[in-house]
């Protein structure tokens, strides 16, 4: 069995399905142990049975205490953290002529502010251990996107967070990085309220706009936050690396 990341803990939000899912069970294979965060116990514990050494937390990531409550589960089953891996996020479509404050708010409560507060709360244990944070992006956190500005506004947060947490890290040898996945296979469209119809619809519309011609899987984008948690990338810091099929350059 590999060791790439013996004796490490893995905080991973959003681990019931897609990315989350898929990045656990990587984590889980290169030898760390991970906490799997998510709303859904169902789905947490579908990931849970894919590897022995996965454990999972249900809690809302933007509910009131949650930060303290998943970095203490990780201490306290394992006394450390040295990944925090935020990849929660939702998807909402809000054309401007829709949006409301209410819509505004449960979206960056989930997608900037939870992220942010999980952060800061892991932050003494990243320092003990020169720890790593890599945020999950999107293409759309720098490509325009209509008819859901407000969730690629708050990607491009995420994005200008990476940066300057990495510059505000560093002196501490803590390392952030983002990866900012394109179109890939998960549940998220159904999330967003979208019928099966709309979902195949709007899929075959993006993999015809992707240049590499197809949507992507999980384990492609999982791949990718392991890399930029691994050791072997000690020198690289502040950077948002896209995974899109080229979809960006389109």
């Amino acid at each position: 069995m590999s060791s790439r990341f013996a004796n490490q803990v893995v905080i991973l939000t959003g681990a019931g399905s897609g990315i989350g899912r898929a990045a656990a069970v990587a984590f889980a294979k290169e030898g760390a142990r991970v906490l799997g965060v998510g709303r859904r116990a169902e789905a947490l514990r579908e990931t849970a049975d894919l590897h022995p050494a996965i454990e999972t937390l249900s809690v809302d990531v933007s509910a009131e205490g949650a930060p303290e409550r998943i970095v203490r589960a990780a201490v306290d089953r394992w006394g450390r953290v040295d990944v925090l891996v935020n990849n929660a996020g939702v998807l909402a479509m809000m054309p401007l002529g829709q949006v409301t404050a209410e819509g505004i708010n449960q979206l960056l409560a989930t997608n900037v502010t939870a992220p942010s507060l999980l952060a800061g709360t892991a932050l003494p244990y990243l320092r003990s251990s020169q720890g790593v944070i890599v945020n999950v992006s999107s293409t759309f956190g720098h490509r325009p996107i209509a008819h859901a500005s407000h969730y690629g506004a708050s990607k491009a947060a995420i994005e200008q967070l990476t940066r300057s947490w990495a510059l505000e890290l560093a002196p501490d040898n803590i390392r952030v990085n983002a990866v900012a996945p394109g179109p890939t296979e998960s549940g998220a469209l159904a999330g967003a309220g979208l019928s099966a119809g709309e979902i195949q619809h709007l899929k075959d519309a993006e993999a015809a706009r992707i240049p590499l011609g197809r949507r992507g899987e999980p384990d492609e984008v999982a791949e990718w936050i392991l890399r930029l948690a691994d050791a072997q990338t000690a020198w690289l810091t502040g950077q948002v690396l896209t995974v899109d099929g080229g979809l960006e350059l389109a």
